[in-house]
């Protein structure tokens, strides 16, 4: 087996690979230089799978880091991030798990930070929500709510309370409107009518 060519793709440090005139992928420019590929060179095929799979791994675990380095995201999300980027499930296995040693990546501390940014404007019930659809899991997110209150959330329930009823009318129409509303938001009746009775008292 022979390479019959190493193309640049635009001004990036991307390659189209091509042996025996047949493309074997789009590869890093790294991996390429670390075996000194060019051109005519004689390659083996079990060689060439290695070759593939190494550049799998480094493009897979790079392209985390330059989205890790924007934003934080769970391991769920992580995954389908690098899926929908095509890349083979076992680079995307290794990258993750490279990515947890070095403590990028860390179910924990995202929850634990999201509760803590969510505390003040979110119920408890709709934290919870949200981290289990990023993929957290349960007995992780109990952890970090267990630091929340009852009065925090009565506290939170009644800001959006008084939110809610400024400038309307207290009927029994405005009533439900408030009760879906609050409902909606993740807080349970009891806080939810301890509220409304709030509101409407400081009415009076």
């Amino acid at each position: 087996m022979k390479i019959t060519e190493i193309k640049k793709i635009g001004k990036g440090q991307r390659y189209y690979l091509y042996v025996d005139e047949q493309l074997v992928g789009v590869m890093e420019a790294e991996v390429l230089a670390w075996h000194s590929l060019k051109t005519g060179q004689e390659i083996e095929q079990k060689f060439l799978d290695s070759l593939v799979s190494e550049n799998g791994d480094y493009a897979c675990f790079n392209r985390s880091l330059t989205l890790l380095a924007k934003v934080t995201k769970t391991e769920k999300q992580l995954r389908e991030y690098l899926r929908e980027k095509k890349y083979p499930y076992s680079c995307i296995d290794r990258a993750v798990e490279k990515l947890k040693e070095y403590g990028y990546i860390n179910d924990q501390a995202f929850c634990e930070n999201y509760v803590n940014l969510s505390a003040g404007s979110k119920s408890r019930r709709k934290i919870r929500f949200e981290l289990l659809q990023k993929g957290v899991k349960s007995e992780l997110i109990e952890q970090s709510l267990e630091k929340l209150s009852d009065e925090d959330e009565k506290e939170n329930c009644l800001k959006y309370a008084q939110k809610f009823m400024k400038n309307r009318e207290i009927d029994l129409k405005t009533k439900q409107k408030f009760y879906n509303h609050l409902a909606g938001k993740g807080f349970n009746f009891s806080d939810i009518s301890q509220a409304w009775e709030e509101v409407t008292n400081d009415r009076n």
